[in-house]
């Protein structure tokens, strides 16, 4: 997969194209919100960086967060075992990186620009809300509710109707994340920042953005294949 930057980019266009580049710049300490506005070579360069490793790295990571996208006739089609560990290897894992990746960014936008911007207040609250429940969401779905989906052909009546009862109430989760989702985009005017909004304030809601289209292909895969399997 290519790159739609390389390292004559600008640091700042790199961050717009692709803002999970962001957790790399932070990391190795390249400034890409006031200082973004040079190419990558040069940043790197100053913070003595080997620059052909950053750009390995880089790659690593966009290959990562830019894969082939979902095929949803694949998992249609697939036993229900492949398709839990998929959604746990490609949804929950990439969740809760992303979420404590993240955080920092919201914390920092709320605390440097919630008094000039007060839905800022809103933003941060609606964020941890939702962190809170997709992370409890998905850890009770490892621990509990996919292993008895697993065990569902073998069961009996009085232990399925258990089992569709879990499913019911993680639908209700999906329904309320959705809500909490649909807050966001309105308190953000569909993510679109202010004017005077700066690099790390745009980079929040790029990435929230990113998180709800991620939210939303997650709950498709439970929701419209992998639940109705078994409460047909």
């Amino acid at each position: 997969m290519n790159m739609p930057f390389d390292q004559h980019s600008l640091v700042k266009d790199i961050v717009n194209i692709f803002p999970q580049s962001s957790d790399l710049f932070k990391k190795n300490r390249l400034d890409f919100c006031c200082g973004g506005n040079r190419p990558l070579s040069e940043a790197a360069m100053e913070q003595n960086l080997d620059v052909p490793e950053l750009m390995i790295q880089l790659e690593e990571l966009y290959r990562k967060h830019n894969g082939t996208a979902e095929n949803m006739e694949v998992w249609t089609e697939t036993d229900s075992e492949e398709l839990i560990e998929h959604i746990k290897n490609k949804y929950h894992r990439e969740l809760e990186e992303e979420l404590k990746m993240l955080s920092p960014y919201v914390t920092k936008v709320a605390k440097v620009h919630g008094e000039r911007h007060q839905e800022l207040g809103k933003v941060y609250e609606l964020f941890y809300a939702l962190k809170t429940e997709l992370l409890e969401h998905t850890a009770k779905e490892e621990a509990t509710v996919f292993p008895l989906l697993l065990e569902l052909e073998s069961a009996d009546d009085e232990k399925r109707a258990g089992i569709i009862s879990e499913i019911k109430e993680l639908e209700k989760e999906h329904d309320h994340a959705g809500s909490i989702l649909k807050q966001l985009r309105e308190i953000t005017e569909d993510f679109n920042p202010p004017i005077d909004a700066c690099g790390t304030y745009r980079l929040v809601y790029k990435r929230l953005e990113a998180l709800e289209s991620h939210t939303f292909m997650h709950v498709h895969l439970e929701n419209n294949i992998l639940f109705p399997r078994f409460i047909a």
